[in-house]
């Protein structure tokens, strides 16, 4: 998670994001386990992903996140399966960002080896990783993001990738 740049205009930056729907084997998908960095008991589950540095591609942005915050490095990139603008308060401030969620698959079927590069604001707010699959993810009752993960993963696996990446209804905390 790269820090949201400030603009000097009037509104926000939206902030360029890659995120891996990373499946193993079983199709089982990895979620991050997040919370507020000052409140520990604000938690949710998320993909693996961040924005942007420099000129870097969307693509290579996602590869570099996966490994940095899980480890894994031996995926397999597939397409952009949808996209999505969110905003929301995190640390202390509005986080706005245009999301894309790029399918990706691992020969892995073990456990994430872990975090191999985190931001100070991941350290402080990242608490673990797990490999979910699609029944425990629609019987969750905790929160996930983007929201409607359960029934976008049931799909996935239901009818393969969309032919064109999907524009999710924005998500506004």
């Amino acid at each position: 998670m790269t820090e949201r740049v400030r603009g000097t205009g009037a509104g926000p930056v939206v902030r360029k994001v890659a995120r891996v729907v990373l499946l193993d084997p079983d199709d089982r998908v990895l979620l991050l386990h997040g919370h507020e960095p000052d409140d520990p008991g604000l938690t949710w589950w998320f993909t693996p992903g961040g924005g942007l540095e420099g000129d870097e591609t969307r693509e290579k942005a996602a590869l570099r996140e996966l490994a940095e915050e899980t480890g894994i490095t031996d995926v397999d990139l597939g397409p952009v399966l949808w996209t999505r603008h969110c905003s929301f308060p995190f640390d202390g401030r509005r986080w706005d960002q245009d999301e894309w969620y790029y399918l990706a698959r691992t020969r892995r079927a073990d456990a994430a080896p872990g975090p191999q590069a985190l931001t100070e604001l991941e350290t402080r707010s990242l608490s673990g990783l797990r490999w979910w699959t699609s029944a425990e993810l629609s019987a969750a009752r905790e929160t996930v993001y983007p929201t409607r993960l359960a029934e976008l993963l049931r799909t996935l696996l239901d009818e393969g990738p969309p032919p064109a990446p999907v524009a999710l209804a924005p998500e506004i905390v």
